[in-house]
């Protein structure tokens, strides 16, 4: 005699690989639209006949006076332990920064010093899409308030091809301003 499986099994065990089969096909195409968007509409960040400019840096400006001498009687009245001849501000001069491109200005930006007593260095970053091809950059940097003017000024022919990017940089250890 052979055995027959009641409807109710065959129902059952059906509708178990009819989930499967939809789970497995839902999957798929999940799999699919995350494939399809994670590779289009295609985002360059550059156009064909683009370079990059970049302006990075990090730098604490001078300090924003001179010390200046305590005199005998100022210090007499201070502790014993906080008596320094000399009372020096903490607070950094900001950073000025201006960058020309073909003698059009790009830049002109004051960048002010970190920290809640504006003791910190200044951290600037800006970018933008410039053609590629033979342009003429100036960079001017004043990190001293004292000081009217720029103290700090660098020009250079510049060439990048499309995609390149120039970095403007600067390192007082260095030299100043660096153009790479």
């Amino acid at each position: 005699m052979s055995e027959q499986k009641p409807a109710a099994q065959v129902g059952a065990h059906a509708a178990a690989i009819f989930r499967w089969a939809g789970q497995v096909v839902l999957y798929a195409l999940f799999a699919i639209f995350i494939g399809y968007f994670a590779t289009q509409p295609r985002y360059r960040q550059l156009g064909s006949d683009e370079a990059l400019l970049r302006l990075s840096f990090t730098h604490p400006g001078q300090i924003i006076a001179n010390c200046r001498e305590r005199g005998a009687e100022e210090l007499a009245k201070m502790p014993a332990n906080m008596r320094e001849a000399q009372d020096c501000p903490r607070e950094r001069s900001p950073v000025h920064v201006r960058v020309e491109l073909d003698g059009a200005p790009l830049y002109d930006e004051v960048f002010s010093p970190a920290g809640l007593r504006r003791d910190g260095a200044a951290a600037g970053y800006r970018r933008l899409a410039i053609s590629a091809g033979e342009h003429r950059l100036k960079v001017e940097f004043n990190d001293d308030a004292r000081v009217n003017g720029f103290n700090y000024e660098h020009s250079q022919t510049v060439n990048p091809v499309p995609g390149q990017v120039v970095l403007i940089d600067f390192s007082a250890e260095r030299g100043g301003i660096q153009i790479k």
